[in-house]
């Protein structure tokens, strides 16, 4: 599963990887072998002695003992891979890996892939479409920023002790994605999402963040083609953006 891993990520000896929760440095070696440089960031205070000893032998692995959440990975990118895109390389446990992805790409850290290992039905997810019971604001926004690959089921005979989940390998590769108001349109995401069983209109109106009167939310429904009572579940992310692009240009 590790050389898994390590062929998903892709690491060539031209690439800066940071790895997010090292561990004991098992992962951390393997990728030593493959890339330029690692950056290991590990949380827990007594496996940094076992890093520092596991690690030893290698020269192009530096320990960093912090909180990823807290850590200014943008300055890290900048200071040792000179602003370019990193590779970042996660073994987390599950409770904890969403936040990290989101907070990379809500930062806009410099990375060019994420491979990580998730829990199958967060797998399921990121690839949902419109419709399905698993779409929702976390489909959307894995969609705008990144496209996916997944690489691997896991059973989780793979683990000691045995988890009761099924897990996957996945690849997010970061795209350059561009609307009008980037803010808006995940507003109008979380808000439809927030009333699932209401139609969107009602949802949105019902947003207290949001200032457009109902015939103006109306009017904008119409203009990008879409019924008065359809639902935000059954919007693709093309649509959103459209939305919050003509409420963008009513506003100005």
């Amino acid at each position: 599963m590790l050389n898994k891993i390590l062929a998903t990520a892709e690491i060539t000896k031209n690439d800066f990887v940071i790895e997010i929760g090292a561990g004991i440095g098992t992962l951390t070696q393997y990728l030593a072998y493959a890339a330029r440089e690692i950056c290991a960031v590990e949380i827990d205070h007594n496996l940094i002695p076992i890093l520092k000893d596991t690690l030893s032998d290698w020269n192009n692995i530096t320990v960093i003992h912090e909180d990823i959440l807290k850590l200014d990975l943008n300055n890290l990118v900048n200071n040792k891979n000179g602003g370019k895109p990193v590779k970042i390389v996660t073994n987390l446990p599950y409770y904890i890996t969403t936040p990290i992805i989101m907070g990379l790409f809500e930062d806009h850290v410099p990375v060019d892939t994420i491979t990580v290992m998730v829990q199958k039905e967060v797998a399921s997810r990121m690839q949902a479409r419109p419709g399905s019971k698993d779409y929702g604001a976390f489909s959307l926004a894995i969609q705008y920023y990144a496209e996916l690959y997944l690489a691997a089921k896991v059973s989780p005979k793979c683990f000691i002790p045995r988890p009761k989940v099924d897990s996957a390998v996945i690849r997010l590769k970061n795209k350059v994605s561009k609307v009008s108001d980037e803010a808006l349109m995940f507003h109008l995401i979380r808000a439809s999402f927030n009333q699932r069983r209401k139609t969107l209109l009602n949802a949105l109106c019902n947003d207290k963040g949001l200032s457009f009167q109902k015939e103006v939310l109306d009017i904008a429904l119409v203009a990008c083609g879409l019924p008065s009572n359809v639902r935000g579940e059954t919007l693709t992310l093309k649509q959103f953006a459209a939305l919050a692009a003509y409420l963008k240009n009513k506003e100005e």
